[in-house]
């Protein structure tokens, strides 16, 4: 058996020592690294051979990679390394790290061509003033023989464990069985369907309902095929912390049933959670964790794997405990472990965010990959939040005041572009979204009214296009930043590292801009005094990048894995999410059959009420009518779901001044962990009584009321996004990606109904629930509204009168 390693993860393993040290370091960014690099070979002469393929064996070991240059003409190997800034800056132990990767390079080159001599040359390439700083030494291919053989004898023991490991970890997981003694309903469909596609290397999107144990029966199957197909890790993906602890427990009841199966599970959590020091800077001079962090390093490592090897978990507890142990800080020895663990348990964004370890590390180490996404129906939202940015002038006005020396030019310089930007806009304000869309689109308008809550802002504007001049300058501006922060490093906080950091994500979406996504600016109400150009007061605006469109960015991402699986309860119409997340070709689609029958759920339409904002008024006293009825024949604790929080008082003030017998309590505003805690408190088995929550909130998807805690939802909306500027604009970007005839329920009626259905799968949890949902608005009635409704409800339609009043 084999174990290959990249040159890189080899040199970082044996020759990382010292400090952990994650000040303010001006690192370009991964274009400027490639352009910097390509640069750098346009310098050299003809014969000057780019990304040199190399590799080479040590008893088991195979190390390979690509050595970034070679001439030939002076038989001299470079490195090139981009940065940014004073050069002293550059920590020792990076150097360090530099000078180990070249030397391996060196002898697999020498190896290669057969050289008894080698010139090496480490090229610094500074990316702001465009010169190169070498540093160069001749070696002799034996002194780097012996450099080589010395890092590998340093890796081979831990490989050698790795290798046992893995053979191990494959030979337990070839016999393992599944947890239970039977499979539920719709189970045994989902579980083939995954090993199926993890087996065959290709997508699947998986429907399923609440109570099949979809957790359980998407990472069982994932891990049975990981033998056959050489899977090299699992990472189970999810929206919510709920998500994630679903997960674990799953992994622990598989690692209960076959006490033997090493299988090291590492949990992710966010760098914030896990810091033991907030407020101290990750540097050996501040923090007692980050000082030594690399010479302690392999002792917590080999504890981490010794104590997964024990059938412990990698979990955010167990991780702390063992990091404090080794004082090191909990958080990088996790990033560590990545390279380590077998599944991997985390949030979206550690796979699919612009700055995705998981994704990096998978293309750096050719990993083979399967993943399983968990409530995929929310990764286009989360997707479309990871691809968008906005900026403040207001922020940029701020910085601009305390500025010094070559800073102060350059932030001008961007305040005058963005000044041109603003009186750019066309003049007069956008006509009426609403009254515009009934012109395009007179059915629609007609049959839906829709939910417009919010008036069309005349401050709001789309811009087709970011203007070149403006970009440059917001570049010229960063990089003036960057090289200011370079020089002092202390001045990286406030207002200054708030709009640093800003302009930096905004000046990478803006590289990447195109139909995926829209550019828009928001005037603010007020002219700052302080800026006045002749023509009359300036007024400041926030600039936004929104993303509609999240598959450009995402496609990649599913391309280098594996298989993935994506499975929610809520994931249709397929060609949606495939259309929106950039799914492969071959993605499969399941339907998983609902455990739950048609008996269990009283499903009702109520066909004489309007919840179209025209009609919210008269809206109030039947909802509130048809609640207390309900409540009346099921007594109960009940969710009342409103398409916003001002609906939801209308709704609230209606019902208590009519019902004030019948408990109610309600969702506010940016409710914290301990107010949400509170909320859900107030649902028991004993307790009786309504909640008002908003539509698509904290309390319509990823909470289990089971049993007698919920026995119904009253769902006073088709959650339809309101009609205005915004929205129209998200609706002519679906237009011009997937058609005319499919742009409107891409961007109204699809995402709507996906919030419908989460919320009203809080009422039936298991196969031995009950209970009743509400749908109070005739729209439901609509053909393409009911054919996105669960296809084992069994829907009725009455009137006030026919259910009698209360």
């Amino acid at each position: 058996m084999k174990y290959t390693i990249a040159v890189r993860a080899l040199c970082e393993f044996t020759s990382k020592c010292g400090d952990l040290d994650q000040r303010f370091t001006p690192s370009p960014s991964a274009q400027q690294g490639m352009a910097g690099h390509a640069l750098v070979a346009s310098r050299r002469g003809a014969s000057y051979q780019s990304e040199v393929s190399l590799s080479g064996e040590y008893g088991p070991l195979v190390v390979r990679g690509r050595a970034d240059g070679y001439d030939p003409d002076r038989q001299q190997l470079e490195e090139v390394k981009t940065h940014r800034g004073d050069l002293a800056r550059v920590p020792a132990n990076h150097r360090q790290l530099h000078w180990a990767q070249l030397k391996v390079y060196g002898w697999l080159l020498c190896q290669k061509l057969e050289l008894t001599e080698l010139r090496l040359a480490l090229v610094y390439f500074d990316i702001a003033s465009l010169q190169e700083t070498l540093i160069d030494e001749a070696y002799s291919a034996d002194a780097l023989r012996a450099f080589f053989d010395a890092q590998c004898a340093r890796f081979l023991h831990w490989a050698e464990q790795e290798m046992a490991h893995r053979r191990e970890r494959d030979a337990a997981l070839a016999m393992l069985a599944f947890v239970h003694p039977a499979f539920r309903p719709g189970q045994r469909e989902l579980a083939e369907a995954v090993f199926k596609s993890a087996s065959r290397g290709h997508g699947l999107m998986a429907q399923a309902p609440t109570g099949i144990g979809k957790t359980i029966g998407t990472l069982f199957p994932v891990l049975k095929a990981a033998p056959r197909q050489s899977i090299d890790k699992v990472f189970f993906l999810a929206a919510k912390t709920p998500g994630r602890k679903l997960a674990l427990d799953a992994l622990a009841l598989i690692q209960r049933s076959q006490p033997a199966l090493p299988l090291r599970v590492l949990e992710l959590v966010a760098k914030a959670k896990a810091c033991e020091y907030p407020g101290k800077a990750c540097h050996g001079d501040a923090c007692p964790l980050a000082r030594g962090f690399y010479d302690r390093l392999p002792g917590a490592r080999q504890a981490a794997m010794d104590g997964a090897r024990a059938g412990g978990q990698l979990d955010r507890p167990t991780l702390r405990t063992l990091a404090l142990a080794h004082q090191v800080c909990p958080y990088y020895l996790s990033q560590d472990l990545m390279r380590w663990a077998d599944v991997i348990v985390g949030d979206y964004n550690y796979y699919f965010d612009t700055s995705a370890g998981l994704h990096t590390l998978t293309t750096q180490n050719t990993w083979r990959v399967s993943l399983l996404v968990d409530e995929a129906h929310n990764l286009v939202e989360r997707a479309r939040g990871m691809y968008s940015a906005s900026l403040s002038q207001a922020a940029l006005t701020e910085v601009e005041r305390t500025a010094l020396g070559a800073l102060r030019p350059e932030l001008a310089r961007l305040q005058r572009a963005w000044q041109d930007l603003n009186r750019s806009r066309p003049p007069g304000a956008p006509p009426h979204a609403a009254a515009a869309f009934q012109a395009a689109y007179p059915a629609h308008a007609k049959a839906d009214g829709y939910d417009d809550d919010q008036p069309d802002d005349p401050d709001s504007a789309e811009q087709p296009e970011i203007p070149e001049g403006f970009v440059k300058a917001l570049q010229q501006a960063c990089s003036a930043m960057t090289d200011q922060l370079a020089e002092d490093p202390t001045r990286l906080h406030g207002a200054l590292q708030g709009f640093y950091f800003d302009a930096l994500h905004f000046s990478r979406l803006a590289d990447s801009f195109g139909a995926h996504s829209l550019f828009d600016l928001q005037f603010e109400s007020a002219a700052d005094p302080e800026r006045s150009p002749a023509n009359g007061p300036a007024r400041s605006s926030t600039l936004a990048i929104r993303n509609v469109v999240p598959a450009p960015f995402l496609a990649p991402s599913f391309a280098d894995a594996h298989s993935s699986a994506l499975f929610s309860a809520t994931l249709s119409p397929p060609q949606f999410y495939r259309d929106m997340l950039g799914l492969p070709g071959q993605t499969a689609w399941l339907d998983t059959p609902s455990p739950f029958a048609a008996a269990q759920l009283q499903v009702t339409v109520a066909a004489d009420i309007s919840t179209r904002y025209p009609h919210r008024q008269a809206s109030l006293r039947p909802i509130a009518q048809r609640m207390a009825a309900q409540f009346v024949r099921l007594p109960g604790n009940y969710l009342l779901f409103a398409s916003s929080y001002d609906y939801l008082l209308q709704l609230e003030a209606e019902f208590r001044q009519r019902y004030p017998a019948i408990a109610v309590w309600a969702q506010s505003p940016q409710m914290g962990e301990t107010a949400r805690d509170a909320f859900l408190a107030r649902f028991t088995e004993a307790s009786q009584g309504i909640g008002f929550a908003v539509l698509g909130g904290a309390f319509a998807e990823g909470i289990d009321l089971p049993g007698r805690r919920l026995v119904g939802a009253f769902i006073a909306t088709l959650g339809m996004p309101q009609i205005n500027a915004a929205n129209e604009q998200v609706r002519e970007r679906m237009a011009a990606h997937f058609g005319a005839e499919r742009s409107h329920d891409y961007a109204y009626l699809y995402p709507g109904l996906q919030k419908v259905v989460q919320a009203a799968g809080r009422v039936i949890r298991s196969t031995s629930d009950s209970g009743a949902v509400l749908l109070m608005d005739d729209r439901f009635n609509r053909p393409a509204v009911r054919a996105l409704l669960p296809a084992w409800w069994q829907v009725d339609s009455v009137r006030l009168r026919q259910a009698g009043s209360a």
